[in-house]
């Protein structure tokens, strides 16, 4: 329930109403917790405890409350159940190409991801280890800015993100440097149709392209990421966690694992703040319903559920239009 780092207002959980595999199809649903338990108003007067006793159930991160919570009026439990697998105990690797056959969710506020994590900190906690983030989009299906530098722009499905992570320390992320934003030409949506993302990574860098279409390029700095990010200027009491290592392309020169999530909002700034999103179809616009520095934005998320759970059509073809479907993930490793 912690929320990956972000404070998201989804909570994981092994059930197939979440994930499951149809036709050679990967979903991963969103459902909403009080649909799940039988108490009136689960969210807001009960405890959520995902503590388990065996392998199979066990909770997996008890950081910032994630194993246990009590709902309350002003601040409920996570009000919407999801799904997240990781490949970290089956499958990890260093280097190589990964094909991904994919149709991204549509839905206010939904976060699907497709991503990488190394399998050891080999330099330290998050950021300085790394992070591959392959998909990242905001499902809305359009989602106006309102901030003076991006007036009007629109971020929702049409549009989806790339970014590697890395930095000495958190605080010190310098993702913006690696960072890319492709939209679909023509008004499409990414959750219209599958789509293939392909992923090149060696020790000379990234490259990332969407139906054939390279949005991504990033060469490994010739002086390593230390330098690139320029820290000894703008972190100067903060050591060089890459010091150690001969590669240049440190923290990418370990092995990495897969991980797969859909999550919902949070208070982390992937959903700009004032944003408007419009669904259509009859349904009226409004403004994101929560503030990211607020301390009742779970409330005000739930508490908003009338606008944003009917964008998600859950009556509507088993609710899957919300859902992230994955074909396939294929990777070839290059040898090392």
């Amino acid at each position: 329930m912690y929320g990956g780092g972000n404070w998201e207002f989804e909570y994981y959980t092994n059930n197939r109403s979440n994930s499951y595999v149809r036709d050679g199809i990967l979903y991963i649903k969103p459902t909403l917790t009080n649909n799940t338990y039988t108490a009136p108003n689960f969210v807001t007067t009960q405890t959520l405890s995902v503590w388990g006793s065996e392998p199979a159930d066990m909770c997996t991160s008890n950081a910032d409350y994630g194993c246990s919570r009590q709902g309350t009026g002003s601040n409920p439990v996570n009000p919407v159940q999801s799904a997240r697998l990781r490949s970290v105990k089956s499958f990890n690797f260093k280097y190589g190409k990964i094909e991904i056959l994919a149709q991204l969710p549509q839905g206010d506020w939904l976060w699907p991801a497709i991503w990488m994590i190394p399998r050891y900190n080999e330099y330290g906690d998050w950021p300085a280890s790394g992070e591959i983030d392959i998909i990242e989009a905001r499902a809305n299906k359009q989602l106006t800015t309102q901030s003076t530098f991006m007036d009007g722009a629109n971020i929702g499905i049409q549009q989806m993100g790339t970014t590697l992570h890395w930095g000495p320390y958190y605080g010190a992320d310098r993702y913006n440097m690696t960072h890319a934003a492709y939209t679909l030409p023509n008004s499409a949506y990414f959750s219209d149709a599958f789509h293939n993302w392909t992923v090149e990574w060696t020790p000379e860098g990234f490259t990332m392209s969407v139906d054939e279409y390279v949005y991504f390029n990033k060469p490994t700095p010739s002086n390593g990421y230390w330098n690139y990010g320029n820290f000894d200027e703008y972190e100067p009491f903060s050591s060089n966690p890459w010091i150690g290592s001969n590669n240049t392309n440190a923290p990418f020169d370990q092995e990495f694992y897969l991980v797969i999530n859909l999550a919902v909002g949070g208070t982390a700034g992937f959903f700009p703040d004032g944003s408007v999103s419009t669904p259509g179809n009859g349904l009226p616009s409004y403004t994101k319903p929560w503030s990211d520095t607020s301390t009742t934005a779970y409330a005000d998320f739930w508490n908003s559920h009338n606008l944003w759970y009917p964008t998600w059509y859950p009556f509507t073809n088993n609710g899957e239009n919300a859902a992230l479907k994955v074909d396939y993930i294929k990777v070839w490793s290059y040898d090392q």
